[in-house]
């Protein structure tokens, strides 16, 4: 069996990003048969059709790597009840122009945390939104709602709360099994 390249994109762009641990600790609990790599989105300018004749060099790399993967993990906040905007200029960008999308038929989910009990549940909602039309097969369950997330992890950056470790673990062998049924 041949390792799953998975692209891991995070949507918080904070230095300490809690959503950028978690796709650490995600990465540290992978099977063996997922290669993930966090691909960078801070970085991207702002979607402008205008720029499709002659893409910037950064959507250019970025469409080549979203292209070349095998899957999708999205680790997002919550910001005003949707995921955030750097998460929605990349979903722009490697679907346009319009018919060449290269997100389409590889699977994918969605981890959501914020520091409320609530766990970005509304991010992880309408982040699914969006999938359907790039035609991204998301994992149904377990769904990945991490509340209080701002207590999780130590100076380190060590996950402190070992049933969210249990959780993150059983959460990303899911994720392989659902990325070998394609």
């Amino acid at each position: 069996m041949s390792k799953k390249k998975i692209a891991v994109l995070v949507g918080s762009l904070r230095k300490e990003s809690v959503n950028r641990k978690l796709a650490n600790e995600v990465i540290r609990l992978a099977p063996e048969s997922l290669a993930l790599e966090i691909v960078e989105i801070g970085q991207l300018p702002h979607y402008n059709e205008d720029l499709d004749q002659n893409p910037p060099e950064e959507w250019v790399e970025f469409r080549k790597k979203i292209g070349e993967a095998d899957g999708y993990l999205f680790f997002t906040p919550e910001y005003n009840r949707t995921f955030s905007g750097v998460i929605k200029n990349a979903l722009d960008v490697a679907s346009r122009p319009y018919g060449q999308s290269k997100w389409g038929g590889k699977p994918g989910a969605i981890a959501s945390s914020s520091m409320g009990a609530l766990a970005g549940e509304g991010a992880n909602l309408a982040l699914r939104h969006p999938m359907v039309f790039l035609n991204i097969y998301m994992m149904q369950q377990p769904e990945a709602y991490i509340g209080n997330s701002w207590e999780l992890f130590d100076e380190q950056n060590n996950l402190k709360n070992e049933n969210t470790k249990k959780f993150l673990k059983s959460w990303i062998d899911a994720f392989a099994d659902w990325v070998y049924k394609f």
